[in-house]
């Protein structure tokens, strides 16, 4: 299981793509192909996401508790049962909250050096 702290030093940092589907998952829950639909309509077609990729990743999120698998009778109804559905978990809210705080640092250096617009 993933560390569970408050303190955001201790959050792991996280991969784009799982940056991505948990970006997807925060506005709601979703099964795989709406995941992978939502990233890649999201980054206007840059980043398009394999089933592998895509469950790969799902897989380690379900072990760090980033996410859960929701049962049937969390899913919405007549819906095709062979789909899964995920949902982000408040501890997979933490890791992508401190993940943003992350890279506006980053973005705020880059900008020191001129490597990034200016705010507007």
């Amino acid at each position: 299981m993933g560390l569970r702290s408050d303190s955001q030093e201790e959050l792991p940092a996280i991969s784009s793509q799982v940056l991505h589907i948990l970006l997807a998952l925060a506005a709601g829950d979703q099964h795989g192909y709406a995941i992978m639909q939502d990233v890649l309509d999201r980054t206007g077609g840059k980043l398009r996401l394999s089933p592998g990729t895509l469950y790969g990743s799902v897989k380690r999120m379900l072990e760090q508790g980033l996410v859960v698998e929701l049962r049937q009778n969390e899913r919405p109804p007549d819906d095709d049962e062979r789909r899964r559905y995920y949902r982000l978990t408040p501890y997979g809210r933490k890791v992508v909250r401190a993940e943003a705080v992350r890279m506006a640092g980053l973005l705020e250096q880059a900008r020191a050096y001129g490597l990034a617009p200016k705010r507007a």
